[in-house]
């Protein structure tokens, strides 16, 4: 994996989300293969941050129902990414 767009796919927009910025942590989905190298690398690229810590997880789909039909969300990767102290990324900021 070597282009950063591809590693992170979205910012992850919730209230715990927004309660990590706080502390200086940023939450993101992320390619399934990407490793915590790999991400930290993609958020110093794209935001010009220093990172430094990442955590990872998988997230089990949801299963979803519509009448008799049963459906299943995907399942999807996220990462929480540590900043420097100091640093900020000016995207998460406009809540």
């Amino acid at each position: 994996m070597s282009d950063p767009n591809k590693i992170i796919i979205r910012p992850v927009i919730s209230e715990k989300s927004y309660d990590f910025i706080e502390k200086g942590k940023y939450v993101f989905e992320v390619h399934p293969d990407a490793k915590k190298i790999d991400i930290s690398r993609a958020v110093e690229n794209i935001f010009n941050v220093v990172v430094t810590k990442v955590n990872t997880m998988f997230v089990k789909g949801k299963i979803k129902k519509q009448g008799r039909t049963f459906g299943r969300t995907k399942n999807w990767k996220k990462a929480v990414v540590t900043l420097r102290e100091g640093d900020r990324i000016e995207f998460f900021e406009g809540k």
